[in-house]
């Protein structure tokens, strides 16, 4: 079973679309992608813990990255499966359960990714939210607890405003799954930066980021993109295994071009070769 967990230099990267084209690319034949003389195709289960920005349909939130995911995935989940903890506002997810009066955990998201696992497919994807450190929210106080440093008693009540919570991340449940890392960088300015933090910050927090994609998720191409795509092969030591560029909504012929046709089209650009290996 290869696991992995797709995050991005930053939100709006275009997460959902390299995930969707990830899992057609894997559940294309073999043939497609590796020049393996096999028509086997692999089952891949889709996995988006968290989602805030959702509708209200017959009394079920769905957001629209977990029914894009599902539409792809050949696991027969449904979309509470794939998105298990939704919000409507499209605000920070542990925000939109502050409000609810709600907590996020990364036991509680592990519990969910563990009924993903229990179908044994042969790849598993997990899309991530925003980037590499989505606050789910402060550690709960306890009270009366020992302070490590100096061994005494802290009063949470009398002393609230001076302690500062700890917090869990998002990456604190990739880190208890051992998921390897993809990373998207939205190529725009600042890509350079944003994809160096973010990569030595996962390399820091102990994982394996195995390979990362360049994905123009904006209309107007950025200045220079080549030259900025050449640095980034040189400063990550990852393989890149595709670069995106924006697939407009018409051909040059005027003719609509759908979700799942463009889906396809960047699929085909996909090298899997690092990832199945």
């Amino acid at each position: 079973m290869k696991q992995f967990f797709i995050t991005a230099t930053d939100t709006d990267a275009g997460k959902t679309f390299v995930s969707c084209a990830l899992i057609k690319a894997f559940t294309q034949p073999l043939t497609h992608h590796n020049n393996h003389s096999t028509n086997k195709t692999l089952s891949v289960a889709a996995f988006k813990p968290i989602a805030a920005g959702c509708e209200l349909v017959d009394g079920q939130l769905i957001n629209e990255d977990a029914k894009r995911l599902s539409e792809f995935a050949n696991c027969q989940q449904s979309i509470a499966d794939i998105n298990p903890i939704a919000f409507e506002q499209a605000i920070a997810p542990h925000i939109a359960a502050k409000i609810q009066n709600k907590r996020l955990s990364v036991a509680q998201i592990n519990d969910h990714y563990q009924q993903v696992k229990s179908l044994n497919a042969d790849v598993i994807l997990v899309e991530g939210a925003g980037g590499w450190r989505l606050p789910l929210g402060p550690l709960p106080l306890i009270a009366n607890s020992v302070n490590a440093n100096t061994h005494t008693e802290i009063n949470t009540e009398s002393n609230a405003d001076k302690i500062k919570p700890a917090y869990q991340f998002l990456s604190d449940f990739v880190k208890v799954a051992e998921l390897d890392v993809i990373l998207i960088v939205n190529m725009k300015l600042g890509c350079l930066n944003h994809a160096l933090l973010t990569y030595e910050t996962i390399k820091a927090d102990g994982l394996h980021c195995i390979a990362w994609i360049a994905n123009c998720a904006a209309s107007e191409p950025m200045n220079n993109l080549s030259e900025n795509i050449s640095e980034l092969e040189q400063l990550l030591p990852m393989p890149k295994i595709a670069q995106f560029d924006f697939y407009s909504d018409l051909d040059s012929q005027g003719k609509a071009i759908t979700f799942h046709d463009k889906i396809h089209l960047a699929a085909q650009k996909i090298n899997l070769a690092p990832l199945v290996t």
